[in-house]
């Protein structure tokens, strides 16, 4: 089966930091500390049941284009989502020595 997008628009509150989040229909993680929370099966779905926080663990680098690579704390699944422009440029350059 191929994965799926559902655009969801949500602001929300950064469960690592308490940064204050205003989502585009795209936002995945905190742009000032790149964690993120495992809420989606497929991207939008809001159906995983894991819940836990995404730890930002390493980049990934296709082309031009940069990935966070997150690990869930609760049950260790690895996924990578895009660097967006408004992303700690700080926090990713840290990520580079991981």
């Amino acid at each position: 089966m191929a994965k799926q997008f559902t655009r969801k628009k949500e602001d929300f509150i950064c469960e690592h930091c308490g940064f204050k989040v205003k989502g585009n229909g795209y936002t995945n993680h905190c742009p000032k500390c790149l964690w993120g929370k495992h809420v989606d099966v497929n991207p939008g779905d809001r159906a995983e049941t894991c819940q836990g926080l995404m730890e930002p663990v390493g980049i990934e680098r296709r082309g031009d284009e940069l990935s966070v690579l997150q690990r869930c704390t609760q049950c260790r699944v690895e996924k990578k989502n895009k660097i967006g422009k408004e992303d700690n440029l700080d926090v990713v350059i840290g990520l580079f020595s991981h």
